[in-house]
């Protein structure tokens, strides 16, 4: 007994001894704060400087590291005498003929890779600081195999907080798995101008909306403890700024928004985030704002962001924006000077390679930044890759990626999630779901019915179903199924390339007429028209325009459908699209058509079971579709004077308002209730509201509550959402919703800019879109 005690104390004894030795920066024990301030003093400036960089393209190249496709710790060495804080996407094949725009290895291969590569900066860097790897996971990680969900636009379609929380745990695993510690991601972007090519990748319209959503994001990514654990990874919310109503619908034009707006409406969601879930980075816009470009504009990242919503975390440039600085804003023609004015503005780290922040060590020698202003920007990096268990836990599983990433377990929620981003517009006489029993011969025509979609920032997925795929698979041997493709959109169906140009009209003449015929032999014509992912996408540089002056069908779809119409045969319709369209002429000429946006890897099987009622859509639009550009902007919350009409009687309202989405069941809106029309300022109310199922089929509502502020002292919207329940109700199924009103969602800036609650009169009103809603009063008294 006596020697067990005393090597007891012998190895008690050892451990103590080994702990003091180490360094402060190398304790576990220790905050993240306190061990970043221990590991800064032992820094140089040199050192500093690097964590504020990034790998990619550039020169060097995270591909100058490798050899032959093999991680080469020399050139390493070489190159990077003071380190790197980050490299950009490490799952990219670094193989020699390596194809594709991204090419990225399996996920056994790309953990090892990364194994290799981490493990050179935490044993052969003087300092041993781990390297941060980003990688993009706007809906899946953008590697190969990872799970493909459907495009943000999609899933903002949901309504559903849970559902959102689901996918991005997943994606958060995925790129765990394979390395990746920094996601950028997610898009809380304000779009109110669908001709913007990027209009996928948010989450719509509204604040409220794109708030909740996006908190429920970063969740997912982070979880909630100061230190994440393995299966997390640090969120990037972007693009702070206006990036979502520039002029023109175009990627980086200038932002022509007042202060007022910014904040009421583009800021919303990312004061939001910050307050409730606290992401780690923020990535800044492309565009200028109050003519500064974000990217040297001291008032957003500092005054605003720092000071006024008390962001604590790394904010990064967007792709080459200091760059942009010289190369587009043309605030100035030296890189030293871009970089010297983000670093003044308030930009942390350079993405994805050092343009500008290759000049900050000759600026700290001409006495133009301090290594005190180094040490504040060095200090929030190291914290979070401490937070990230970079130091404590650096290396990753090679066979858990090869297992988790794209697993049957995720198929299944990329299914739940394509099933509830789909909206139906139209059901004319409850044309759908069609009875698979009472079709001897169905014809899939359109330039989407053999595609599967993903949308952009996707790689390949493990599996990715057409809804031709679909039909043949679940019905092949229970009814005739016929296929044209009716018209080709596009020379390419990928957002990548940089010149992407319309298939020429007569090669689809051809095609129209082959539909036809095919047409011709069925009892039913399901069309799949829309767009692709080539059509509106990120447009990514000068002579990459991804952006569109029109929300048309095009390049002969209209000729496809007026045609297909004219043989009498029933026919309904399922869009695809990044964006809203103009799909005026194809909802008056058809019964049925539901829209699907990019429905990721299990699109196939979820049109196919939504055509046939295995699945009832339940999505509402996160965004309003207008009638054409014409009538952009045509968002719902406008303010009283807009929207006063058109002349020769032509239609100021939207095709469909935001909110909108039918069901294969009815719901009905009874006992409409406030707990108290008079409140003060400083007191909530509850509304509630009975919803029924008075339906044959189990389906989902999304009760929407929308206020509005009848006389104020600043104009105000005519009304704006503030509160969402999705329920499942089963046939003759009753549920109360309620909605708690707190003074927060009363509130706005008066005209001092002061975040106020003005006494008045309130209309409250609850219903099943933002058109279609039951109004109650409520009266705030001083």
């Amino acid at each position: 007994m006596r020697k067990i005690i005393l090597l007891s104390l012998i190895m008690l004894v050892g451990i103590n001894f080994i702990s003091a030795q180490l360094p402060a920066y190398k304790n576990k024990g220790l905050s993240p704060e306190e061990r970043a301030n221990d590991l800064l003093k032992q820094m140089t400036v040199g050192e500093k400087i690097a964590q504020m960089q990034c790998l990619w393209r550039g020169e060097p190249s995270k591909k100058s590291l490798f050899n032959n496709g093999v991680f080469d710790a020399e050139k390493a060495r070489e190159l990077l005498p003071n380190s790197i804080g980050s490299i950009a996407r490490i799952n990219e094949d670094m193989r020699p003929g390596a194809v594709g725009a991204h090419p990225t290895l399996p996920p056994a291969d790309a953990a090892r890779q990364y194994n290799k590569v981490q493990k050179y900066f935490i044993e052969e860097t003087r300092l041993g600081i781990p390297v941060l790897i980003h990688e993009e996971g706007l809906h899946g990680q953008q590697a190969t195999e990872a799970t493909s969900f459907p495009a943000p636009i999609g899933l903002a379609s949901s309504w559903n907080e849970d559902l959102i929380h689901d996918i991005y745990s997943i994606v958060a695993k995925e790129i765990r798995y394979r390395g990746g510690s920094q996601v950028l991601a997610p898009v809380v972007d304000v779009v109110r101008d669908p001709r913007w090519g990027r209009t996928e990748e948010t989450m719509g319209e509204d604040p409220f909306l794109i708030s909740r959503l996006g908190v429920a994001q970063v969740k997912a990514y982070q979880g909630d403890g100061i230190y994440l654990d393995g299966d997390h990874v640090g969120a990037t919310l972007k693009h702070f700024g206006v990036h979502g109503q520039s002029e023109g619908g175009s990627n980086t034009a200038p932002s022509n928004i007042d202060e007022r707006t910014a904040r009421e409406v583009f800021f919303k969601p990312f004061q939001a985030c910050i307050k409730e879930a606290r992401p780690m980075n923020i990535m800044v816009t492309y565009n200028e704002l109050w003519g500064i470009p974000a990217h040297a504009n001291k008032k957003l990242l500092k005054d605003i962001l720092r000071d006024d919503f008390g962001f604590k975390g790394v904010v990064v440039s967007d792709y080459y924006g200091i760059g942009n600085l010289v190369d587009i804003d043309k605030v100035t023609p030296s890189k030293e000077e871009a970089g010297y004015l983000a670093f003044k503005a308030g930009v942390d780290i350079e993405l994805p390679d050092y343009f500008g922040y290759q000049h900050l060590v000759a600026l700290v020698k001409e006495g133009k930044i301090t290594e005190s202003e180094i040490d504040e920007k060095v200090k929030r990096i190291l914290i979070e890759k401490f937070r990230l268990g970079l130091f404590d836990h650096p290396y990753v599983n090679a066979d858990k990626a090869e297992q988790f990433v794209g697993c049957e377990a995720n198929r299944e929620v990329a299914y739940k999630a394509a099933a509830e981003s789909m909206v139906l517009l139209k059901n004319e006489k409850d044309f759908l779901p069609l009875n698979n029993e009472e079709i001897k011969t169905i014809a899939f025509i359109g330039p989407n019915a053999d595609r599967c979609i993903l949308g952009g920032y996707s790689s390949s997925p493990k599996q990715c179903i057409s809804p031709l795929q679909a039909i043949r698979e679940k019905y092949g041997d229970k009814m005739n199924i016929l296929y044209a493709e009716g018209c080709r959109i596009t020379d390419v169906n990928s957002p990548f390339p940089e010149v992407i140009r319309l298939v020429p009209r007569e090669d689809n003449d051809v095609r129209i007429a082959e539909a036809l015929k095919v047409a011709k032999q069925a009892d039913v014509v399901v069309l799949f028209v829309g767009s692709n992912e080539a059509v509106a996408r990120e447009a990514y540089g000068p002579t990459a325009p991804g952006d569109m002056p029109t929300l048309e069908l095009l390049n002969g779809q209209n000729e496809l459908i007026e045609q297909i119409v004219a043989l009498g045969k029933p026919t309904c319709a399922f869009v695809n699209s990044g964006q809203p369209l103009s799909i005026g002429k194809l909802t008056k000429e058809l019964p049925a058509v539901m829209q699907c946006w990019f429905l990721g890897q299990e699109g196939g099987y979820a049109m196919v079971d939504a055509l046939f009622g295995d699945i009832n859509p339940s999505g509402k639009l996160p965004i309003t579709f207008p009638r054409s550009a014409g009538h952009i902007p045509s968002y719902y919350a406008y303010k009283p004077s807009s929207r006063r009409g058109y002349n020769l009687g032509l239609d100021v309202t939207p095709l469909f308002p935001f909110g909108y989405g039918l069901s294969y069941t009815t719901f009905e809106y009874s006992n409409l209730k406030i707990s108290s029309p008079t409140i003060t300022k400083e007191d909530s109310v509850e509304v509630s509201v009975d919803v029924t199922n008075t339906g044959s089929r189990r389906g989902a509502e999304v009760v929407q509550l929308y206020i509005r502020d009848e006389y104020s002292s600043v104009t105000r919207p005519v009304k704006e959402l503030k509160g969402f329940e999705k329920l499942w109700l089963e046939p003759g199924q009753t549920q109360t919703v309620t909605f708690v009103i707190t003074p927060d969602l009363l509130a706005f800036y008066d005209g001092n800019m002061n975040w106020v609650v003005e006494p008045g009169d309130f209309s409250i009103m609850v219903g099943t879109s933002s058109d279609n809603v039951e109004n109650l009063k409520l009266s705030v008294t001083i």
